[in-house]
């Protein structure tokens, strides 16, 4: 097996203060450790002991098991001030994906069928350093931080049973901050937008019940595959003559089950799908006229359906104020004048938007990919992997947006 090689701390495109670089290698050590054992969305138990373990060791006041696996740490700063103390949350997720990992690297997955295939390791690894960091130095700010290792974020959720434990009070926060690895953009660029940056995202699960009969015999039959063939094409039309052509949406379906032969027409079919927007106007259009568009085309070839529809999580919204303060960290410590990338939205979806709901704060895209160390495979793929010299970066805008945001 090989260990990928990853640049010096010479090579950091980021201006990064030494106490920061000289954590380097224990960031690496920390994220590769857990990197060896993915655990899924609520069993994270061996993710939520090590973590544990680093905050004890520190001296820092937490609890654990909150929503099942999920961590708070909460660091006090000692620096004076005349101002109202204000609290800044953290929060970094730490589950896995169900995919087998097919990287050849040292540190590779232990747990068959399970893989961080999208950073959350690096992101328990940023938050664990951002912890020890301030700890060593409350006396630099003022107020209050809380750090939140959530579980389950790549599904079912873990912001909003975290939310409903309190993990936002005793004492309250005023605003709260995340990010993400991101191999969408190169090491040396961080995303920062105020608004919409990542989609709601919702789901479907549909049956079409017809009446199944010989191929060569159809006016016999109710033709299952030939109803739902139409309902994938005209739920098309919701994107293209149903949205505002400025707003962004996304229906699409993602399987479509049907048939045993060639010479049968199917009685049913199935098919799921996936829904995205960044306008939150739009979280009961699109659903209302998927339902119709249905129950339209069902109707009018005599056949009958079963719809499931679910909202999973809701955009991800950035305070414009807090999107404004970590920006301008960001101007501080990239070093080149395309740095910092405004046009960074996706419609991928994140649970961060449950605490944006909650109080202001910001989510953001840390730059992590760097092709010539072939470390630039997309998010969720089974070779995905990040340059870790992004970890101590990501500990220097947490620490800048603290000292920022309390100070």
């Amino acid at each position: 097996m090989k260990t990928k090689i990853q640049p010096s701390q010479a090579d950091i495109p980021w201006q990064i203060r030494p106490e920061l670089l000289d954590l380097q290698a224990e960031l690496v050590c920390w994220r590769r450790t857990i990197h060896q054992k993915p655990e899924l969305g609520f069993q994270e138990q061996i993710t939520a002991e090590f973590i544990s373990q680093k905050l004890t060791k520190w001296s820092i006041p937490h609890r654990t098991e909150i929503a099942k696996t999920g961590i708070l740490a909460t660091i006090h700063g000692s620096k004076s001030t005349n101002k109202p103390s204000r609290v800044l949350a953290i929060r970094a997720d730490m589950d896995a994906l169900p995919i087998q990992e097919a990287n050849q690297v040292s540190y590779r997955s232990q747990h068959d069928g399970k893989m961080h295939a999208c950073g959350h390791d690096g992101h328990t690894a940023i938050a664990l350093g951002t912890a020890r960091f301030l700890q060593e130095n409350r006396d630099k700010f003022a107020g209050t931080v809380k750090i939140i290792f959530q579980p389950a974020e790549e599904g079912p959720g873990g912001a909003k049973p975290m939310i409903e434990a309190g993990v936002l009070k005793n004492p309250d926060v005023d605003a709260i901050i995340g990010l993400h690895l991101w191999n969408n953009l190169p090491l040396g660029q961080i995303g920062v937008r105020s608004g919409a940056l990542m989609a709601a995202v919702e789901c479907f699960k549909l049956k079409v019940f017809g009446k199944g009969g010989h191929g060569a015999m159809p006016d016999q039959t109710i033709d299952s595959i030939v109803v739902g063939s139409q309902i994938v094409n005209a739920l098309q039309t919701i994107v293209a003559r149903n949205i505002n052509p400025l707003d962004s949406a996304v229906v699409t379906v993602g399987t479509f089950h049907g048939g045993t032969a060639l010479n049968v027409i199917a009685d049913s079919v199935e098919m799921s799908g996936t829904v995205r927007y960044f306008n939150p106007q739009l979280e009961s259009v699109i659903q209302a006229r998927i339902a119709e568009i249905i129950a339209g085309v069902c109707q009018s070839h005599g056949a009958k359906f079963d719809l499931d529809y679910w909202q999973l999580y809701p955009p991800t919204v950035n305070d414009p104020d807090i999107a404004s303060l970590v920006k301008s960290v960001a101007e501080d410590i990239v070093e080149t004048q395309i740095g910092v990338v405004p046009e960074c939205q996706t419609m991928g979806g994140e649970d961060m938007s449950f605490f944006l709901q909650q109080v202001p704060g910001c989510y953001f895209f840390l730059g992590s990919a760097n092709r010539k160390l072939n470390l630039s495979y997309p998010h969720h793929h089974p070779c995905f992997d990040f340059d870790e010299t992004a970890l101590s970066a990501g500990v220097e805008m947490f620490v800048r947006c603290v000292e920022k945001f309390l100070n």
